[in-house]
């Protein structure tokens, strides 16, 4: 599915606003991208559009809890299968976690710093189709 499709299916909009298709086609590409955008300039449709593109699960790293949270709960809303991989999980939800990770199930996982710089998140990631 090209990206246009992508956010028309999943967010409902019938175009990208401006700089969000050059930034996305660069992605798509395989080019390395940075972007720069205003606040509420819709840096995270620039990631999470491609995350539906490609096969795999995107890694998203972001040190702002409430953000992966809000970010993570408007993806679910969507219909993506989104989750945040935090410190203070319980150990059951940890574990269904790192399941579903293994099986592939989770499209875009946010994760944190400290979470990702952990032997064991680095150890499963290596295992998995980023």
């Amino acid at each position: 599915m090209n990206a246009l499709n992508i956010l028309r299916s999943h967010w409902g909009y019938s175009e990208f606003r401006p700089l969000q298709k050059d930034i996305i086609t660069s992605v798509i590409s395989g080019q390395d991208t940075i972007a720069l955008l205003p606040t509420g300039g819709g840096k995270s449709i620039c990631y999470q559009v491609p995350a539906l593109h490609f096969s795999g699960t995107t890694i998203v790293i972001s040190p702002l809890r409430a953000l992966i949270q809000d970010q993570v709960n408007q993806l679910l809303k969507r219909n993506i299968n989104a989750s945040a991989w935090l410190g203070g999980l319980e150990k059951t939800e940890e574990r269904q976690l790192v399941e579903d990770i293994k099986n592939g199930a989770i499209k875009l996982l946010y994760v944190s710093p400290e979470k990702l710089l952990q032997k064991r998140t680095i150890e499963l990631l290596k295992k998995i189709n980023i």
